[in-house]
This record gives structure tokens, C-alpha cells and sequence, in this order.
């Protein structure tokens, strides 16, 4: 990079860091840093929601997908608009009820402490894993454009982002949220506008190869983007991760009504397939713009044509936007984790449920806490071979449909906490050795059942997690019915003080 590029980069990182500790000044409660008091405009709180769930996996390998392949991917930001209106009008009115701080005391509620704090440490395994990997992702494109290596550009980045997080809670996260979805879109439609240039033909080109299919029609459950497997998949996954992962309920909770907790989330949707749109799009220009890209990974596409053909400044503005979609996603990350652990844990188990001030220092304790985790999970991952917005959300479904399917027993089924807890543990660990099945089955030389396992599209995770959790609490609960039933009945015997009836 150019000194200017230089300039660029750490004027926005300076910039960020400073803005979200000035944010941050005046916090008064815990009820204030993890909430923002429950005041933030619903189009701030949408804008946050897509940048908190966008992350340098997809400033990288979205437009790698889209040069190696198509437009496909696109049809699971269709599913993922379904799922959200699902979810704003079956789960959201549960969420509007009452002061609630986190998602899974709609579960605490429903069952007892025993689910509400299972679901939680279910979501915060998952959090911290997928989490790890979207700050390792980050450290590609920067080793790549920077030079420097992997670690210092995940610590660099960790401790960036920690700064302003642990100072300004929810409302600095929000608010730099909004600054840096427009940062890394900036850079999107700037790398858009000169490949179009630098291409032959443009899109025409791209389209001529096939690269601009948006809808795959084949019926696969192995085929990652065929139509249906892709927009169920979506819609399943976007369901789970908006309806109750902490790190989007979150903010719905933020907002000031249901009715705008409901334009926040169904509008995120739309604006996820523009994003989506904006940088497949990148992709197939570079296809026709950077030809020497098809000797690298779909990963290191994108890094390298910022490298070779982006000047005057605007490396260092692709190289803030990758900062910025980054750490939009790991501050909303550290935040979510320590509310939930705060929330969820500490604050009933202290039996300091109503001391705000207190919460407040014990929530910046976790806060630090919890960001030094995720930089150390970056520093251990070692998978580069995957593309990396692959990986990720591989990680995000193992727990997804086991969390997915406990919010829809708690809807629809008389279950017991106990079958609901059993569920989600055993849950989650099938899920484990299905998303992992491809390791394990070369590790341990199986070509049967492992193998076969493997070959699942992670669209499907969701849908079977959920599946499979609910089907175990409706199994657990009928067999505990039926013990119970027996049990009852040798209670009420003539042996045992009963009536019996002859």
C-alpha cells in the first residue's frame, strides 16, 4: 500500500475507536450498556443488524464465491428475508413483553433457570466459535494487502474494537455500526466501479460465461445453492440467528416498540440481499477484470486485485472497510456475550438482579473477559482451505436449529425443562459430528456413514438441528410421561394409601 492508502486506513481506525469512547461517556446502569436504554431509532438498529451480521467474510469471500462460481448465493438472502418476516410476527410479540434483557429468558419464563441458562451457554459456545473465525477471516485479506502477518492483524483488530466496546456498550456499537456498513459499501461500489472499468465487455462478459445465474433449479440436498435447499436453508437460518441469537435480539430489544422492532429486522432482510447483490456483482466483474485471480483461492481474489489495481486512496479505503465490517461484527459480538453472561448467569445466580450500577461494572468485567477469548479462538484457527463465509456459518448452524427448535417447543408443545435441556444438549452434539463429519471421517478413515454425512449441504444444519432437538424433547417428554404414569399409578395402589377402586 501507497502512504496515502496508510493514511486512510489508520485515520478510520483512530476515527472509530475515538468516536465510539466519546459514545460511550455517562453510561448509568448495565440497563444503559446493554440496551441503550431501549431509545435507539429502528433505522439505526436495522442498519446495525446488517452490519453486525456482516463481517470481512463477506467484504472477502462473497466476491470470491462470485468469481469461482455465480449469482446462487444470492437465493439464500431470499430464504433469509422469509425467515425474518416469520420471525417478526411469531417470536417478536413474546420479545415486547415485560423488561427483557436477553433472548432466553423468554425460555427462563416458559420452563425455568435451568433452560434459560442452557440456552444461553448453548448460544455463547456458538458465538465464540463462529466469531473466532470471522476475526481469523480478517486477518487474510490484511496479511495480504498490509504484510503483516496474521497474529498482529488479529490483535491489532481485537483490541481496537475492544476499546470502544467496553467503554460505550450497545449505543457506541449501534451508532459505529451505522458508520461502518456505509464504510465498507463505500468500498464495495468503489471496487465494483473499476473492475466495470478495467473489464472488457463489463458485465457482459460475465453474463456471456454463465456468471450472472442468479436461480440453480436442481433438487439436491448435497448442492449448496440449488434453489430450494438454499432458500429453506436461508429462511431456517435466519430465523435462528435473528429470533435468538443474542447478538440480534439484542437489538430488537433496543428498540423503542414492537412495531419498530419489526421494521428493524424484516428490513434488514432487504437491505442483506442488496448487500449480497452489491458484492457478488464484485466478483463477476473481477472474473472478467482481473483474469490473474484464477490461480487463487476464491479468498485471496479480492485482497489481490485491491493490491494490484486500486490506488490513490482507495486501497486504503478497501482497507478500512474491511476493518469496519469486522468490527462492526466482533464489537456486537463482545457485547452480546457479556450481556448474555451478565444477564443470564452472574446477575440471578449473585441474586443482583436489581442493582443496575453494579451490573454495569460486573458487564465491562465480561466485556473484557469475553474479547480476550475471541482474539485468542482467532490466534488457534488454522482452516484456510474453506472459504471462510463457508466455515463461519458451518459453525453458526451446529447450535442454531438445536436453539431454533427449544423457541418452537416453548410455542407449541407442553413440554418439560428437562426434556427441553436434554434436547438441546444431545441436540447439539449430533449436530457436531454432522457439521464435522468431513474431518472426522478422514481422521478416522470411515468411508460409511460419516462420509455420507459430509456430503450434506450446510443449508440443511438448521432445519435438521431443529428437527432433531425437537423430535428428542417429544420423545424424552413421553417417556418420562409414560415412567410418571406408572409411577402415579403404583402411588395411588391400595398398597400405597390409594382409593382402589375394585
Amino acid at each position: 500500500m501507497r502512504p496515502i492508502d496508510w493514511m486512510v486506513a489508520a485515520a478510520y481506525l483512530a476515527g472509530v475507536v475515538a468516536a465510539g469512547m466519546w459514545l460511550g461517556r455517562r453510561q448509568t446502569g448495565a440497563s444503559d450498556y446493554f440496551l441503550g436504554r431501549r431509545r435507539l431509532p429502528w433505522w439505526a438498529i436495522l442498519l446495525s443488524i446488517v452490519a453486525a451480521e456482516t463481517s470481512a467474510i463477506t467484504v472477502i469471500s462473497v466476491p470470491g464465491i462470485g468469481y469461482t462460481g455465480d449469482l446462487t448465493f444470492l437465493q439464500l438472502a431470499f430464504g433469509y428475508l422469509l425467515g425474518r418476516i416469520g420471525i417478526a410476527w411469531l417470536l417478536l410479540p413474546a420479545y415486547a413483553k415485560g423488561e427483557l434483557q436477553t433472548a432466553y429468558q423468554v425460555l427462563g419464563s416458559r420452563w425455568g433457570p435451568h433452560a434459560r441458562r442452557t440456552s444461553s451457554a448453548v448460544f455463547m459456545v456458538t458465538r465464540a466459535m463462529a466469531d473466532s473465525v470471522r476475526l481469523f477471516a480478517t486477518a487474510i485479506p490484511l496479511a495480504v494487502i498490509t504484510g503483516w502477518s496474521y497474529p498482529a492483524s488479529i490483535v491489532v483488530l481485537g483490541v481496537a474494537t475492544l476499546l470502544y466496546t467496553y467503554t460505550g456498550g450497545l449505543r457506541a456499537v449501534v451508532w459505529m455500526d451505522v458508520v461502518q456498513l456505509g464504510v465498507y459499501l463505500l468500498a464495495g461500489g468503489a471496487a465494483l466501479f473499476v473492475a466495470l472499468h478495467l473489464a472488457p465487455g463489463g458485465l457482459a462478459t460475465a453474463a456471456a460465461a454463465g456468471k450472472l445465474r442468479v436461480v440453480d433449479p436442481r433438487l439436491s440436498l448435497t448442492a449448496p445453492y440449488a434453489f430450494f435447499t438454499a432458500v429453506i436453508g436461508g429462511a431456517m437460518l435466519s430465523a435462528a440467528s435473528h429470533g435468538t441469537d443474542q447478538l440480534i435480539v439484542q437489538r430488537l430489544l433496543a428498540t423503542r416498540s414492537l412495531a419498530d422492532a419489526r421494521k428493524a429486522l424484516v428490513g434488514s432482510g432487504v437491505v442483506v440481499i442488496a448487500q449480497f447483490t452489491l458484492f457478488l456483482l464484485v466478483g463477476a466483474a473481477l472474473w472478467a477484470a482481473f483474469p490473474a485471480g484464477r490461480a487463487l483461492r476464491g479468498d485471496e481474489v479480492f485482497p489481490r486485485f485491491i493490491t494490484a489495481h486500486l490506488s490513490g486512496g482507495l486501497a486504503g479505503l478497501a482497507v478500512a472497510g474491511l476493518l469496519a465490517a469486522t468490527m462492526s461484527t466482533h464489537a456486537s459480538a463482545i457485547n452480546s456475550l457479556a450481556s448474555a453472561t451478565t444477564n443470564d448467569f452472574y446477575a440471578p445466580l449473585a441474586g443482583r438482579a436489581g442493582d443496575d450500577a453494579h451490573l454495569l461494572r460486573v458487564g465491562r468485567v465480561f466485556t473484557l473477559l469475553w474479547g480476550t477469548v475471541l482474539v485468542l479462538g482467532a490466534l488457534l484457527f488454522r482452516q484456510k482451505e474453506a472459504p471462510v463465509v463457508v466455515v463461519a456459518l458451518s459453525v453458526a448452524s451446529l447450535t442454531y436449529g438445536p436453539l431454533l427448535g427449544a423457541f418452537v417447543l416453548a410455542r407449541l408443545s407442553r413440554v418439560r425443562e428437562r426434556d427441553v435441556v436434554l434436547a438441546l444438549i444431545a441436540g447439539s452434539l449430533v449436530m457436531a459430528v454432522v457439521v464435522f463429519a468431513g474431518p472426522l471421517a478422514s481422521r478416522l478413515g470411515d468411508p460409511g456413514m460419516l462420509s455420507a454425512m459430509s456430503r450434506l449441504a450446510w443449508p440443511w444444519y438448521v432445519p435438521l438441528g431443529t428437527a432433531l432437538t425437537v423430535g428428542i424433547a417429544l420423545a424424552s417428554s413421553m417417556t418420562h410421561g409414560r415412567t410418571d404414569a406408572r409411577t402415579h399409578g403404583r402411588t395411588d395402589s391400595p398398597g400405597h394409601g390409594g382409593t382402589g377402586a375394585a
